[in-house]
């Protein structure tokens, strides 16, 4: 039996307990992996293979003793439980032995569940599992998780209240990691709001978002793009005690007015464009940026592209230059451009 997307997210919620087997396959390995580690959750539980209610495979053990699926499904546990049979890298070549256990298959035997890579129309296997009213198949694609998986994560983990902004950026989000990535910050998301109770916002994703190269040098960065001179002294004390040099500076401004000119120049407006920046800027930090790029405007951040290009290329030359002073006093130049 074939699953469509939609149906497929609400068996990977609750699956069938009265399947035999269930075929998971699709191009990409980490979001297949995910998949199947998410449904052998909801069918054994985290301990079954301690427990020992759990038998792995492989394709090729499979296809040298075609009885071994049959074995293992049929196996009576020392533990109490529901068990399940996975058969990983499995292909066309463990088809009749999948058959013949489906076919043996009866209430309170193992679930079977097998991984594959991509499977084409013409496969014997595919076929089998589509065919077949006691399976289902379950195509993996590449697209990103939708706002219904995102919503369905957020449940698991207890999170019932959320944002339209946070949504938003959450499907953001989504689109901009890899599938493992997204996988754990979600984990993290749970764990941070855990006993919470509020709504989730934007902060929250923030405060939970991967953090990218140079974060630690964004307060300083910030100050020198908000106008704000006052504080620039001391966070450039601080960052130099803890070793930070001056081409790591030049580095972090040029990658922040880069983000900054792409946001001052969008015809959609600075909001927009962070929003759909690589990586994506998330809660308090998008809302400050869109001000800086309004603040200065396009002419203005290309005056501060300007000058920490000059800079960079001086640090370069192989002169001897007081680095940290320079890039100070660069900082404070910066700070104290206006909209042109």
């Amino acid at each position: 039996m074939k699953l469509n997307t939609r149906d497929a997210q609400k068996f990977f919620a609750k699956p069938d307990r009265n399947a035999a087997a269930i075929l998971i396959y699709g191009t990409d390995a980490v979001r297949v992996a995910l998949r199947r580690r998410e449904l052998l959750l909801s069918l054994v539980g985290e301990n079954a293979a301690d427990e020992m209610r759990l038998t792995r495979l492989s394709g090729v053990d499979v296809r040298r003793d075609p009885a071994s699926v049959n074995d293992a499904m049929k196996a009576t546990g020392f533990f109490p439980g529901d068990r399940a049979v996975f058969v990983e890298e499995a292909g066309d070549g463990v088809t009749a032995a999948i058959k013949s256990a489906i076919a043996d298959w009866q209430p309170g035997d193992a679930q079977i569940l097998l991984t594959a890579g991509q499977l084409g129309p013409r496969s014997s296997l595919r076929k089998l599992f589509e065919g077949e009213k006691r399976a289902y198949c379950i195509a993996i694609y590449q697209d990103p998780p939708g706002r219904a998986e995102i919503a369905a994560s957020l449940e698991k983990s207890g999170i019932s209240g959320i944002s339209r902004e946070a949504m938003t950026d959450l499907d953001i989000l989504a689109r901009s990691l890899d599938p493992g990535d997204f996988s754990q910050f979600m984990e993290k998301l749970g764990l941070y709001k855990l006993g919470d109770g509020t709504d989730l916002m934007p902060g929250d994703i923030a405060a939970c978002a991967p953090a990218v190269q140079g974060a630690e040098m964004d307060t300083l960065i910030h100050l020198a793009a908000d106008g704000k001179r006052d504080g620039l002294a001391s966070e450039f004390a601080r960052l130099t005690e803890q070793g930070t040099n001056a081409t790591g500076i030049t580095i972090a401004a040029a990658r922040h007015f880069r983000a900054l000119h792409a946001a001052a120049i969008d015809p959609e407006g600075p909001d927009r464009a962070l929003a759909r920046a690589r990586p994506p800027v998330f809660g308090p930090a998008r809302s400050r940026m869109a001000a800086q790029a309004r603040r200065l405007g396009p002419a203005g951040v290309e005056n501060a592209l300007a000058m920490i290009m000059e800079a960079e290329l001086r640090l370069r030359s192989g002169k001897p230059v007081p680095g940290l002073a320079f890039v100070e006093r660069l900082l404070v130049k910066i700070a104290s451009l206006e909209r042109a």
